[in-house]
């Protein structure tokens, strides 16, 4: 549970006793794929905000913690870890509640492989200083047909990808890493970029069962406490 009322669930081995910190920004989808796993492993954390728009990640204070100065960061005591897959896969070590993986070989691969079409083939399009240089050098609206264009191609190949695999979840009917990558992309495809998605059916089913999940409806970008009064649900 994030102090802020941004996570969710119940402290569960003895060390998730000793508070995490998360250095996050409300619409980071890779900020909300790290709050998600914390939820669904019962983590509490300390909800820390760095205010993107306001050049928060690029204080030295920050970059102490991440030189690239990007989002999320999670400390955990003398551990400090940046990148999203990384935090993951060291919560998934640390903390066995609630694996993030399946057991079997094959779905635990397509869930890298679709974990990878997001934070590889998706997302780095989207991020703030890419948009910003689109509009800047292509006209105001180049940055959002940008976005688009590389949300459609991403969906449409894990649509592809998932339909011999999926159950009510990406991967069958428990939910797993590939979930986690998901559920922030396709929320803010909707919100941000407002792409149809009676274009890609598979995902649309599998994020509205998201909607019965807390530990992900906790996490999303308005549940945040530094999300903007106006994006707040």
């Amino acid at each position: 549970m994030a102090s802020g009322g941004s996570g969710g669930g119940i402290a569960g081995a003895e060390e998730s006793k000793k508070k995490l910190k998360l250095y996050s920004y409300w619409r980071s989808s890779c900020s909300c794929r790290v709050r998600i796993g914390l939820n669904l492993k019962g983590l509490e954390y300390e909800y820390v905000p760095v205010n993107l728009l306001k050049g928060d990640q690029n204080t030295p204070e920050f970059l102490k913690l991440n030189p690239v100065g990007y989002v999320p960061v999670l400390v955990d005591g003398d551990v400090v870890l940046a990148e999203s897959f990384a935090i993951l896969m060291y919560l998934e070590e640390k903390f066995p509640q609630h694996p993030l993986l399946p057991k079997d070989p094959q779905r635990r691969g397509i869930n890298y492989q679709a974990a990878n079409i997001i934070c590889s083939g998706i997302q780095p399009y989207q991020n703030l200083p890419i948009l910003k240089f689109m509009r800047e050098k292509l006209g105001p609206d180049a940055d959002i047909s940008w976005a688009r264009e590389h949300i459609r191609r991403g969906f449409t190949a894990l649509e592809k990808l998932l339909k011999d695999f999926s159950g009510k979840y990406a991967t069958g009917d428990e939910v797993f890493l590939a979930d986690l990558f998901l559920a922030p992309q396709i929320d803010g495809a909707i919100k941000r970029f407002k792409v149809d998605m009676d274009e890609f059916p598979l995902l649309a089913r599998i994020f509205e069962a998201y909607s019965e999940l807390p530990a992900f409806q906790d996490a999303m970008p308005g549940r945040q406490p530094d999300a903007p009064a106006e994006h707040r649900n």
